[in-house]
């Protein structure tokens, strides 16, 4: 059975999970045992009822014909997004196909999926025939940027004073006074309404008693935040792109004004990292005809997951705009003409030599960049004493993994691919080393998901 003409895998649907847990948790869920009244429409949809814990089954329904993605819904109380309820049902439809036949859509469904298309073509005519808000104030607007960036040159000029007494007082004395007075010059950063100015202060207060080298570490770290500093005082006289980076990375908004790109955007890899406050998750997209690789950024509060979840390894037919600044690989996801399908396309590969030059040339637009996006072709995982790196294939050189990749199972999935043999392999180089994020093998077969 396929749905839209094109029939899933269970990799594809396991890509769509917010985090292993749930991965974990769909997979047990994806035998007809706990389901009942399953069914499929040729237009898209997939229903079905899951017996839990209670008395009454949870009812889950996935549209799968939205442009941007799959959509859910389920009658379980679960924060995450999607559920275990909603994977381990399109685990059934993927894998079975007498487990969920065609039937006619259930009521219940039925009334989720007509309200949620008719949605968008409903604000459509709000928008068209509802008041007008009238122009915003361009003075008004002026006004407040201006008054904020009184408030972020106060609090950089804050953080210079309190690095030079840092610096001063020696960067033994800051292994002993605890993460405490970081996290207060961070909270003095957000008052400020500089907040990427606090992430990095946070991040100063992670280094030390790191290992051996620690100090050296936080001297580098510091030096950057300076530098950011001074970008910010002088950005008046700094070139318009490095300027908007230095913007950027100090925590101002700013609209994705690029031109819109239409493009098949191929899915190379998504991935979520979370702390206290915020769920982050970073999309990396290749351009087939643009040859371009763009970043999504999306947020969500903590212990949800954020939208777009888009299967690794199928290509969006859709607009990206870019944001400003030099170098910036950051864009926003516009128009989507068309549900994400699957491409045999893979973006070009290159040696490990050229990708840290790459990085290298980046930092001249961005010097507070942490990695760049890179393909490497045919390359072999191989163990370095306690430590992994990828060699090429057919030159003497290699790329050290950095040490968050070689604690995560991707790697293990990495070398059963390999078997020995080249792969080509997608991830994020930067000065730490080289994070994979995805892979294919040398010839034919579908990429594998590594984060």
């Amino acid at each position: 059975m396929t749905v839209q003409g094109v029939r899933w895998t269970a990799d594809r649907v396991l890509a769509l999970a917010p985090d292993a847990a749930s991965r974990k948790a769909g997979s047990g869920l994806g035998a007809a045992g706990p389901w009942s009244g399953a069914g499929s429409s040729d237009e898209g949809a997939v229903w079905g009822l899951c017996a839990g814990s209670g008395s009454t089954p949870y009812r889950t329904v996935v549209d799968l014909a939205d442009a941007s993605g799959p959509a859910y819904r389920c009658s379980c109380p679960s924060r995450k997004f999607p559920c275990k309820h909603a994977l381990g049902l399109l685990l059934l439809w993927a894998g079975d196909e007498g487990a969920v036949p065609r039937a006619e859509v259930p009521e219940w469904a039925g009334r989720w999926i007509e309200d949620r298309r008719g949605c968008p073509e409903r604000k459509k005519v709000a928008a068209s025939s509802g008041p007008s808000s009238g122009p915003a104030d361009p003075e008004a607007a002026r006004r407040r940027a201006e008054r904020r960036a009184e408030r972020v040159t106060a609090g950089v000029s804050e953080l210079e004073q309190r690095l030079a007494d840092l610096l001063r007082g020696g960067l033994a004395a800051a292994g002993r006074s605890g993460y405490g007075l970081w996290e207060e010059t961070a909270a003095r950063m957000v008052d400020a309404q500089a907040q990427g100015l606090a992430a990095r202060v946070r991040e100063l207060g992670a280094v030390p008693g790191t290992g051996p080298g620690w100090p050296s570490r936080l001297l580098e770290e510091c030096a950057l935040l300076h530098l950011l500093d001074q970008g910010w005082l002088r950005r008046e006289r700094l070139p318009e792109g490095l300027a908007a980076t230095v913007r950027s990375r100090v925590g101002l908004p700013a609209p994705a004004d690029g031109p819109p790109v239409r493009d098949h955007w191929l899915v190379l890899a998504q991935y979520d990292t979370a702390d206290a406050r915020l769920t982050t998750r970073r999309t990396w997209l290749y351009g087939t005809r643009s040859r371009r690789t763009s970043l999504l950024l999306s947020y969500g509060a903590a212990g949800r997951a954020p939208e777009p979840a888009l299967p690794v390894g199928l290509a969006l037919d859709a607009e990206l705009s870019a944001y400003p600044g030099a170098g910036q690989a950051r864009a926003a996801l516009g128009e989507r003409f068309a549900p994400p399908a699957p491409t045999a396309e893979r973006p070009p590969g290159t040696t490990t030599a050229l990708a840290t030059a790459r990085y290298g040339d980046a930092l001249r637009d961005d010097p507070w960049l942490d990695s760049v996006p890179v393909t490497l072709d045919r390359v072999v995982p191989v163990p370095d004493g306690d430590s992994w790196q990828l060699a090429d294939a057919d030159e003497d050189a290699a790329l050290p993994l950095t040490a968050a990749a070689r604690s995560r199972p991707g790697l293990w999935r990495l070398v059963a691919l390999s078997g020995g043999a080249p792969v080509k392999v997608f991830g994020e180089c930067g000065h730490r080393g080289f994070t994979p994020l995805a892979a294919w093998p040398e010839g034919p077969g579908e990429v594998v998901p590594l984060c």
